[in-house]
């Protein structure tokens, strides 16, 4: 449940797992001998996000349904929304748990099925829907922002750092982390990721890759300042969400991997 400023439920999340049969043991806790690995069943978590606010009629809940239907925007939008609530709720598990393992967050490209509809409470949580919009598989690809357009693919890519033909950069994965905190509007966790994010750029990138970008140390550090006290003001999150930007295309002008001798 997220609540409002005023300590009211803004929204329900329902958790359950479905499909995969509970295993019997076998010989107790003692390693068993096997001859070829088993397909093992997979269970299915489904993530329900329940306004706390219900509509006032059946009418107002087709209405609604019916505009996002025809503006397909809007109803990818509710789909973003949804995910934004289900990782505030991950984001808090894991800070309760003191796990950095556990509950990592998710992306909209990750589900199975994405459904937006209106029902009754308890039973939308059970997955029964009055009415509902199933987004295509292609829609629901796009809800992850793609940021491709390198000179090598992602696979490619891959094989060449398993191989040791490129390296993979510390900036790397912290520009990710900044990205993530940017499109999540984390706006405090923002400006601090992409502090550090940018300090790792200029040491670990040739400058000539986009020499105008030390000169983002600056208002960056103010945000990064501004964040250890409240969320830094909106011109400065609009730095860091440009500085971000420049730092991936950046990474993405780095020179293809070397080819093997």
């Amino acid at each position: 449940m997220r609540g409002g400023p005023d300590g009211s439920p803004q929204s329900v999340i329902a958790l359950k797992t479905l499909g995969a049969p509970e295993r019997r043991l076998i010989g107790g806790k003692r390693p068993r001998k096997v001859s070829e690995a088993e397909v093992e069943p997979v269970p299915t978590a489904r993530a329900t996000m329940i306004a706390a606010e219900p509509f006032a009629s059946t009418l107002e809940a087709e209405a609604w349904l019916a505009a996002l239907k025809r503006e397909r925007d809007a109803l990818v939008e509710e789909a973003r929304l949804g995910t934004a609530e289900l990782n505030r709720m991950l984001r808090a598990h894991r800070a309760a748990t003191a796990d950095p393992w556990s509950a990592v967050e998710v992306s909209p490209s990750h589900a199975l099925v994405v459904r937006v509809g209106y029902g009754v409470g308890d039973l939308v949580a059970e997955g029964r829907f009055d009415d509902a919009l199933e987004l295509p598989r292609t829609e629901i690809g796009a809800l992850s922002r793609s940021r491709r357009g390198d000179a090598v693919g992602p696979g490619e890519r891959l094989a060449a750092i398993l191989s040791g033909r490129d390296e993979l950069l510390a900036c790397e994965e912290l520009v990710l982390r900044a990205r993530a905190d940017v499109d999540a509007h984390r706006p405090r966790e923002a400006a601090l990721q992409a502090r550090i994010a940018l300090e790792a750029v200029l040491a670990e990138l040739p400058a000539d890759l986009d020499p105008e970008l030390a000169a983002a140390r600056a208002e960056i550090g103010d945000a990064a300042n501004a964040a250890l006290n409240a969320d830094p003001p909106e011109h400065l999150q609009h730095a860091v969400a440009h500085a971000v930007e420049r730092m991936e295309r950046a990474l993405r002008r780095r020179p293809p991997p070397r080819e093997p001798a």
